[in-house]
């Protein structure tokens, strides 16, 4: 029996030691594929190519079209899950990007 998961919201599984892609069989490593619901790639520091670098998170997931998988953790301990973490992370969005649109004006 394979141990199965997800990776950015592709099935995988752990097959003679590495873990591969359910649909095709190819290994995961140095080969990732971009967010199986927003199509987006990780960035180059590796967070969810649609949530970027959120202030004040340690690690945060869009849930890849499962809404039940998304989080996000907090560097002050709080973890916020599901639907609650979706609108988290769109209101800091959107305030970043309206700080960010200040700080052009200034």
């Amino acid at each position: 029996m394979a141990v199965k998961s997800y990776a950015r919201g592709h099935s995988v599984m752990y097959v003679d030691g590495q873990w591969v892609y359910t649909d095709n069989g190819e290994p995961i490593s140095n080969n990732e594929r971009e967010c199986s619901f927003c199509e987006c790639k990780t960035t180059t520091e590796g967070h969810d190519g649609c949530l970027g670098t959120l202030p004040g998170v340690v690690n945060a997931c869009c849930g890849h079209g499962l809404t039940e998988r998304a989080y996000i953790q907090f560097e002050n301990g709080m973890v916020d899950r599901g639907k609650s973490a979706l609108l988290t992370i769109k209101i800091m969005k959107q305030t970043k990007a309206q700080n960010e649109e200040i700080d052009k004006k200034e």
